[in-house]
Formats: structure tokens, C-alpha cells, sequence
């Protein structure tokens, strides 16, 4: 078994910029065993790494991998794919992508586009306080609703009052590690308005899958323009850009677009920083471990 591995900057147009991702490439087209995927996810050590597996030059399989865990879908890692895999030669510019989370529609070019899970309201959250405090906001009442939603993982919609108040939270790790396996969903994603030009400045917290915040996060931020879409402040048809990760040093910007039949797209650019081969005997040693 041989594959080759790419680290690759999601949503930036500069090296060191956005959301890293591992991208594994299988050479042979076979998925190692899970828990192999899970082990060269961890040694990586980012959030997510896809691992890819071509049938032609229009329709792939990839599984998301994150260093504790296999996850239905992962919007930067997919943006980090289709883009290694266009330049690479290797993708159409319109393709088919089968995840856990169903078949996707991937536009591939110098920036890649990627249809979303159908979104949907999973349940609006009734007690907010516990969740406020967890990031650090006291005595706040939201004037839009605390909800989950789903567009290819369960994620907490939180709106706050400023993009100030955005920047300086202090979240509690453990509390919402906690409230996260409780509620059922992948990350919270607080949320704010500027008069900057951006839509909305945004943060992501999922430490219950091992990442205390996330630069950019496409699945979380594709929900967020379906809730917006649902709470009135968004056409029909509509185009966004989400500014996140600036409070890691790691700025990146997110596009979506809602169409009227429902879909989302995400996309953005993203740039190869590294590459380099995983070795069969590294991948045999780490399936004999128990």
C-alpha cells in the first residue's frame, strides 16, 4: 500500500494563512482499516485529514479523519482536496464526491466549490445560559435563536453582540466539551455581525473531536448561511463571505452560496505547503498495535 500525503492551507491564497489539512492520496484505491486512518490522522496532528480515493477523473470517495475520530464530512479538507487534486491533475472540473454524509458536487479549479448536505433545523436550544458562560458571556440574551443545525454535521448556531465581544471569549474547554456531547452535536460556532463587508465574523469550538478552535470551517459555516437564510436576514438566492480564525492568527475567508432550490455551496482557495510519502512498513506497524 502506498500513499502519499499533502499538508494544504484551506481558505487563503498564502501559505501559513486559513485551515490546514492532511490529504492523503491512495495510490492503490483501497481505504486502509479505520483505525490506521485514524492513527496517520493523529500523527499529522491537524483538525481533519481526507483520505482520497480516485475512480476517475470526475467521481472520488473520500473519509474525514480527525486525530480521535472518523466524521461524516469536512468542508476545508474537502476544499483542500479538490484543489491539490485539480492542480495535481488528477479532478475534472465538475465532479462527483461520495462521503459518509452523501454523494456532493464538487466545482474544482483555482477555487473550489463544494455542495453541502441538505441543511435542516435540528432543534433550537431552550436553555442558553450554560452555553454563554461556557465561552465566557455573562448576562446576555440573544436576539436571534441558539439552534443546531445540520448541513453535513450537527453544529450550535450562537449569535453575540459584537465581533469585540467575538474575539475576546475565554471558552471553557471541558464545559464545552460537556455541552457538546450532551446536545448531540460537533462543534459551537459563535457568530457576529461587522460593517465591514464580511457577512459575519465567526469562531468554531469542537473539543469534544479534539480541536479547541478551528480557522475555518466549511460544513459549520454553509449551516450558518442556511440559519441566517431562515431568520430573515438573506434572500432566497444569496452569496457570503464569513471571516474566521482571526483571533489565531490564521485569517480565512469562507464563501457560501445558497441557491433558490435550497443547495449550498462553500468554497475558497487553498495552497500546498508540504507533501511527502507514508511508508508501507509505517502503516503495517501501526495496524499490529493493540
Amino acid at each position: 500500500m502506498k500513499m502519499r500525503f499533502f499538508i494544504v492551507d484551506a481558505f487563503t491564497d498564502k501559505p501559513f494563512g486559513g485551515n490546514p489539512a492532511g490529504v492523503v492520496l491512495l495510490e492503490d484505491g483501497v481505504f486502509p482499516e479505520e483505525e490506521q486512518m485514524r492513527l496517520i490522522a493523529a500523527e499529522l496532528r491537524y483538525s481533519e485529514t481526507a483520505f482520497i480515493r480516485r475512480h476517475s477523473a470526475e467521481e472520488f470517495t473520500v473519509r474525514f479523519f480527525t486525530p480521535k475520530a472518523e466524521v461524516e464530512l469536512c468542508g476545508h479538507a474537502t476544499i483542500a482536496s479538490f484543489s491539490l487534486l485539480y492542480r495535481e491533475g488528477l479532478a475534472a472540473s465538475r465532479c462527483r464526491c461520495h462521503t459518509l454524509a452523501g454523494d456532493l458536487d464538487i466545482e474544482a479549479g483555482e477555487r473550489v466549490m463544494m455542495q453541502m448536505a441538505r441543511p435542516h433545523i435540528v432543534a433550537t436550544v431552550a436553555q442558553t445560559k450554560d452555553l454563554y458562560l461556557a465561552l465566557g458571556v455573562k448576562d446576555y440574551t440573544p436576539h436571534l435563536p441558539v439552534q443546531v443545525v445540520y448541513s453535513g454535521l450537527p453544529d450550535i448556531m450562537l449569535p453575540l453582540p459584537d465581533v469585540d465581544t467575538l474575539q475576546s471569549l475565554q471558552p471553557d474547554m471541558d464545559a464545552i466539551r460537556e455541552i457538546t456531547r450532551r446536545l448531540e452535536v460537533v462543534s459551537v460556532h459563535p457568530f457576529a455581525f461587522g460593517d465591514d463587508g464580511f457577512t459575519a465574523h465567526v469562531r468554531d469550538f469542537a473539543p469534544l473531536y479534539g480541536i479547541p478552535e478551528e480557522s475555518a470551517t466549511g460544513t459549520a459555516n454553509a449551516a450558518l448561511t442556511y440559519y441566517l437564510q431562515q431568520c430573515g436576514h438573506l434572500a432566497s438566492e444569496a452569496g457570503c463571505a464569513f471571516i474566521q480564525g482571526e483571533a489565531m492568527g490564521r485569517p480565512s475567508v469562507i464563501a457560501t452560496r445558497i441557491q433558490a432550490d435550497g443547495k449550498i455551496y462553500i468554497g475558497g482557495t487553498a495552497v500546498v505547503v508540504a507533501d511527502g510519502w507514508i511508508s508501507a512498513s509505517s502503516i503495517a506497524l501501526s495496524g499490529s498495535r493493540e
